[in-house]
């Protein structure tokens, strides 16, 4: 009988937490609706470190997940901004789990956001941080999943296409870019819109998603004729490397190179990206310069990130690795 009546005090005790959180929410909208922001911003804030002094962490986060929400319905962007950063702020110092439910406000709050703001690339860089702990990878891959989604259906096809390549999603990446090549692309250039995003999939060492966005996109595509065989060279050379990946014989990807060096030179990123896959697949050695050199050599250390080149294959799983791509 003690037990039970521990748990059903517990259930009070949570029932009455929640019913005095809704009773300050009803006084805060009430505040924000008489046109009040400043005020209601600052007694949000002020209710927040309550909350946070008592270790009440998860009423500190719906009450500033809901504020924020609240803001953003009256178009308040900076007192939205300011509370959703708190929110983080409540699953850093709590140290919250990562779960879909936590991911998805997240992305809510990203997605109200003026999509030219500061705030919002300061609010996606924090959240992609708190989502592995703060080890300084790239993000957890549901929550970069959420963020390209958000992205595409704002026409962001750039930016989209990054958080897909950190996803696992790899056919709704394909069917992004089917999108992006039909309403930005030049027809001539529907075969190099996915042979970028292959290369970027395996510079990841992300095989299963490199093959899921190929065949998607060249299956999706209205523009594409049923291969393989392509009547394009260059998804020809992709095709083949796929299965070259497989089998990893380094006299198989040295001859492929060759053999389409003409379809190659229509991006000078494809050779950068295949250095970097000759040596991840096919046992290449690194090239004797610590670095690569010029221009696109800066390119490709900036989006492999100094210091997690060299430990890759320790730190990745199968699939995936941390190199940052754009």
């Amino acid at each position: 009988m003690a037990t039970m009546s521990e748990q059903e005090s517990l259930r009070c005790s949570s029932a009455r937490n929640r019913g005095g959180v809704q009773r300050v929410e009803g006084k805060l909208r009430a505040s924000v609706e008489k046109g009040d922001y400043y005020e209601a911003h600052q007694m949000y804030r002020t209710l927040y470190f309550r909350y946070m002094s008592q270790a009440k962490h998860a009423e500190a986060r719906e009450l500033m997940y809901n504020g924020a929400l609240l803001f953003f319905s009256y178009n308040q962007q900076n007192s939205a901004a300011d509370l959703s950063m708190l929110v983080l702020e409540v699953l850093e110092k709590s140290k919250g789990k990562v779960e879909d439910e936590i991911l998805e406000c997240l992305v809510k709050l990203f997605s109200l956001m003026d999509q030219n703001s500061p705030e919002r690339v300061a609010f996606v860089s924090r959240a992609l941080k708190w989502s592995t702990g703060g080890s300084g990878k790239l993000g957890h891959p549901r929550l970069h999943q959420l963020l390209a989604l958000t992205l595409w259906k704002e026409q962001n096809y750039s930016e989209s296409r990054y958080h897909f390549l950190h996803s696992s999603d790899g056919e709704g990446c394909a069917q992004m870019l089917v999108e992006y090549s039909a309403s930005r692309g030049f027809h001539s250039e529907v075969d190099m819109f996915v042979a970028q995003a292959v290369l970027q999939f395996l510079c990841l060492k992300n095989k299963n998603g490199a093959s899921v966005v190929f065949s998607t996109y060249t299956e999706k595509h209205p523009s594409i004729e049923k291969g393989p065989p392509f009547v394009q060279p260059l998804l020809n050379f992709i095709w083949f490397l796929l299965l070259a990946v497989d089998g990893g014989k380094l006299t198989v990807f040295t001859v492929l190179c060759e053999q389409y060096k003409p379809s190659l030179k229509r991006d000078p990123m494809y050779n950068e990206y295949l250095d970097r896959i000759g040596q991840l697949f096919f046992g290449v050695p690194p090239k004797q310069s610590p670095s690569y050199g010029g221009l696109l050599g800066n390119l490709l250390n900036s989006l492999m990130g100094s210091g997690e080149e060299d430990d890759m294959a320790e730190e990745a799983q199968e699939d995936s690795s941390p190199i940052e791509l754009d």
